[in-house]
């Protein structure tokens, strides 16, 4: 007898395929059969007629490290239909971390994960005492974490022993079975990487068929340049790289989209192996330290933080940022585009933008920026609206360009529910296929499906995840096509979407009825010579 059998939904099965009417049969974690009619038992049967019966969403591109220990049950994530999350993305890992090292690193990822515990661990050793989620988790190794473990916040290039053992712990992380490597170029200390440091690591990557995932080094006036040193990484290693979030910040590079994607598919072309990602919005998150210029983010925290306090340092960032934008962000309309999303000293500021704090305090926006980050000791996290709508629409009519939420599984309840995050935590998939498919007809509802599917798990490698087809692993998300919707808003962004009605991850129901049943059947998928799974 079967587990369970989805009748008569409009199955849209990954590839790109139009829609076909069937019934889907599990069992054993698997889907047994897909037929019209199915006429054998099974224990539980859900009538889908009406919706549309999905492989889980894979997001290829996520922060939810950081969270999934204190929120197992990924809320924001399994209700968006999400059955897969990548994470250890953008050059941030929480392991390796060495003994001696470990108060450095909470320290540096203390905008980011402020709740999360940290501890002395090896990259197998986290990876093996991962929490059971409601979500599988694919893991990545952080170069900035590798950096940090090996020579700290330092500004400069590694020393043979130094790289020797950045390349050990990364081929550690790789035998624990981590999907390859991630770099965050855009701050420190990963922008005080070179290109022969990044090769270095690329040829580990090589050597075990692992990948490379990249937040680029500039994402705003040197966009094409920094796309080139990934390509570059990818050619000389002959290794996969993802591009993350792509985008075009600042309102100089806004229209270049058709560039950035030609760039792309040229490099595709001549046989390179890159994807990339993107996240559906206009506004980017990211630590508010990371927007001031390189050199004012060099050091550890204490070093930073009595920078910002000099009135001349003040003067300069204030320079710098009139002449040349916000670091990787470029230029904004005004600073009403910078909103605080957590301030772990001032929550009262939480959904307040820089202008506006700068005018309570009747202060320049340059001297509200610094004291904010010396409240919050260099916590505090932003919401830039740095992007166009054109290049954001542009980008996600691409079918080679997958859907990544950038984001971090959350709860409204308890302490991850807490200031203005970003909306795509709560929004991502249901916004594209409710406001760009459905309501826009930007793109087919098979071609989004395969952006947040069947080609995420062709790129990763997964091992029967991905599509509805029979023996897949059963990863299943089921929506009413003309209810789904995002919910989420800058102002009030912990709120569930629409249409979600149910999930299901290896097997197990997790979402019943639109709601969360509790169950955590998640797993922590390993790659392998024969694939990730």
């Amino acid at each position: 007898m079967a587990d369970l059998v989805i009748r008569g939904g409009m199955v849209v099965d990954g590839t790109g395929a139009p829609p076909h009417v069937a019934d889907v049969v599990v069992g054993d974690g698997r889907i047994l059969a897909i037929e019209h009619p199915y006429t054998g038992a099974a224990r539980r049967s859900l009538d889908a007629r009406g919706k549309i019966v999905a492989p889980g969403f894979i997001d290829i591109k996520t922060h939810s490290d950081w969270t999934l220990p204190v929120v197992p049950a990924a809320e924001s994530k399994v209700r968006q239909g999400v059955t897969t999350e990548v994470i250890g993305h953008c050059g941030y890992s929480v392991a390796p971390a060495l003994p001696g090292r470990v108060e450095m690193l909470r320290e540096y990822l203390a905008p980011s994960a402020p709740w999360l515990p940290f501890r002395e661990t090896t990259f197998a050793e986290y990876a093996e005492t991962f929490p059971r989620t409601s979500v599988n988790t694919i893991m990545q190794v952080g170069h900035n974490t590798l950096r940090l473990m090996t020579m700290g916040m330092e500004r400069r290039e590694p020393k043979p022993d130094e790289l020797t053992s950045m390349q050990r712990l990364l081929e550690e992380a790789l035998d624990a079975g981590a999907l390859g490597l991630s770099s965050g170029l855009f701050t420190a200390p990963g922008s005080y990487a070179e290109s022969a440091e990044m090769a270095a690591l690329g040829q580990v990557l090589r050597r075990h068929g692992a990948s490379y995932a990249t937040h680029v080094r500039n994402e705003s006036d040197h966009v094409f340049a920094a796309i080139d040193e990934a390509l570059a990484v990818a050619e000389a290693c002959d290794i996969r790289v993802q591009i993350v979030h792509l985008k075009l910040s600042g309102t100089n590079n806004w229209g270049q989209a058709p560039k950035v994607l030609a760039a792309i598919d040229a490099a595709r072309s001549r046989g390179l192996r890159v994807h990339c990602d993107q996240y559906p919005y206009t506004a980017a998150g990211n630590p508010l330290r990371n927007l001031l210029p390189m050199w004012a983010q060099d050091g550890g925290v204490e070093t930073i933080l009595a920078r910002l306090a000099a009135p001349a340092m003040r003067t300069r960032i204030r320079a710098d940022i009139a002449a040349s934008g916000l670091t990787s962000f470029g230029r904004i309309p005004s600073w009403d585009a910078v909103r605080i999303a957590i301030s772990p000293h001032h929550p009262e500021y939480a959904g307040t933008t820089i202008a506006e704090i700068a005018d309570q305090r009747s202060c320049d926006p340059i001297d509200a920026v610094c004291d904010c980050l010396i409240a919050d000791r260099g916590a505090t996290r932003v919401v830039i609206a740095s992007m166009s709508e054109d290049d954001v629409r542009e980008i996600l009519r691409s079918p080679t360009v997958f859907v990544g939420s950038d984001s971090f599984a959350l709860s409204p309840s308890g302490i991850t529910g807490t200031g203005k995050p970003h909306p795509r935590t709560y929004g991502t998939f249901p916004r594209v296929l409710g406001h760009y498919v459905r309501d826009l007809r930007l793109l087919s509802l098979p071609t989004a499906i395969y952006k947040m599917t069947g080609g995420p798990a062709a790129a990763l490698g997964l091992i029967e995840r991905g599509l509805i087809r029979e023996n897949y692993r059963a990863d299943i998300t089921v929506f009413d096509p003309e209810t789904i919707a995002d919910r989420a808003t800058y102002d009030d962004p912990h709120q569930y979407p629409t249409g979600i009605e149910t999930v299901v991850v290896n097997g197990i129901i997790v979402v019943d009825g639109g709601e969360h049943v509790g169950t955590r059947p998640g797993h922590v998928l390993r790659r392998s010579s024969r694939g990730v799974g």
